[in-house]
Order: structure tokens, then sequence, then C-alpha cells
């Protein structure tokens, strides 16, 4: 029932996006465990519910006309390569697993809109690869001083880049991301979007329980939306919580939940301006 609701709340928005001119572009990220079950504690085993619940999700969108891609598809296959999809200590994604969801990412974008909004030759240059050795987030937040010298850090690859070729909050874009620390500049997923599409990308995000529903409505919201709206919007969602709407207490943060009858009637008055 809450991956009805939700593909349902995504469709609405999706329409009204297109009233506007606006092409919404859904990136569903699946949950780490799949990539790591033999990881899990002796005893421990994904559900057959949970075991589907990935497919199940990319079904009920295709089913109503969402754009996506299978993520867990183009995950597998950077895997299968001999490549880490995740951090050991940390729940996010690796620089591989990054690149290889831009550029299905970017492959989708050119597919739906063979014609993008703006100049050629304005998208990033990609810097070379560094490398930090640091503790994870989940080391950080849930490991003692002595478990974290047993466990140790990870090595983070990152891509830099430079101050005069950055990602600017507000600066005007054909394709805006909206979404959670997964696509944060840190990951590299926006740069390499924006240097396979060839145009300039912007993003907000928040780590954290807020949620991707108070992050569009963040986006819709804001001065830099109303003066320029974008071409595409790139949705980013997390398959864990994809079942959760909008007030889902426990979930997100206290000021972020809304019901979906506020969420919506948010988003139409920002949209519809």
């Amino acid at each position: 029932a809450g991956i009805d609701d939700t593909t349902r709340l995504i469709r609405q928005t999706s329409t009204l996006l297109q009233t506007r001119g606006i092409k919404l572009e859904l990136v569903l990220l699946p949950d780490k465990i799949r990539f790591y079950q033999d990881k899990l504690p002796d005893g421990d085993k994904m559900s057959a519910q949970v075991q589907g619940r990935y497919g199940l999700i990319l079904e009920k969108l295709r089913q109503n006309g969402i754009n996506t891609f299978d993520g867990e598809a183009v995950l597998r296959q950077v895997q299968q390569s001999g490549q880490q999809v995740f951090y050991r200590t940390d729940q996010h994604w690796t620089q591989p697993a990054a690149d290889a969801t831009a550029e299905a990412t970017a492959a989708m974008i050119q597919r739906d809109l063979p014609q993008l909004a703006g100049q050629p030759n304005t998208g990033m240059t990609l810097g070379i690869p560094t490398k930090e050795r640091r503790y994870g987030d989940l080391a950080e937040l849930f490991l003692t001083p002595d478990e974290k010298k047993q466990v140790g850090r990870d090595v983070f690859e990152v891509r830099k880049y430079t101050a005069s070729n950055n990602l600017i909050d507000d600066a005007p874009a054909s394709i805006h991301i909206t979404g959670h620390s997964m696509v944060q500049p840190y990951f590299g997923f926006p740069q390499k979007l924006s240097n396979l599409l060839d145009r300039p990308v912007s993003l907000n995000w928040k780590s954290g329980n807020v949620g991707p529903w108070a992050m569009l409505l963040e986006y819709v919201e804001s001065t830099s939306f109303q003066q320029h709206k974008p071409q595409v919007l790139v949705w980013q969602m997390f398959e864990p919580s994809f079942p959760q709407g909008p007030n889902a207490t426990g979930m997100w943060d206290n000021a972020s939940l809304m019901t979906d009858e506020v969420w919506l009637s948010r988003l139409k008055a920002a949209v519809g301006k």
C-alpha cells in the first residue's frame, strides 16, 4: 500500500511538472543490503518480500508512466566487474557506482529529451580522483573508539574539481537534482551527470531524516526555481524509504512531516506560480 501511495504522488507530481514544461526523471537507488547479503549476521536473511521490493517498485513506476531505470541492474554490473558498490563502513556508494548511475541517468534524459536546453560545452570538466583515508559514517555513528580501531578506516575516492567549475546551488541550469546525501558532490554523481550531458547541473540535498518530499518542496518553493524553471528535474529516491510518504512519523524529522494533501497543495502552489 505504501508503494502504491508513493507512486500515486509521484505520478501526480510528474503530471503537474509537465504542465510547466518540466520533465521528471526518477532515480531509484537500491538498498545496500542487496549487494552484501553474505555479510549479514548468522541466521539473518532478506525475506522474500524484501527481495522482491525493488522490482515491485520499478514495475509500479513503469505501469504509471514514470520515467526511471533499473538502478539495481546498473549497480550489479559494477559489482560483477569486481568493484565495490558501497563503502565498507559507510552507507554511501563508491565512485564507480555513482558514475555508473550517472551514466544511466544521462542516457534516460537523452532518450526522453533529445534536445536539451542550454549551450553545449558548459558541462563540468572532471578532475583527477584523489584518495582519502577515514572512517565511514556508520563507523563514526555506531562504533565505540575500540571498535573503530578494530574495523579500521576506509579509502574514499573523491573527484576534485576547480572552484571556477563548481556546482552552485542557485545557478541557472536546465537540469536540477534533488535528493539526499547519495547525490552530494563528495561522491561525484552530479559532476559526472553534468559532464555526460555537457550542461550545468544544479543541486539541492540534505543528509539525515529529512526525506525526499521535503527536499522537493524546498527546491520548488525556492527563489531559484521561481526565477528559472529547469527543463529536467531529477528526483532521487531510496528503495527502503520509498513506501514512506510525506507523513511518515518516525521516519522523517518533525519539521518535514505533513499530510499528502498538504504536500500536494504546496507543490501545486509552487509549480503553478
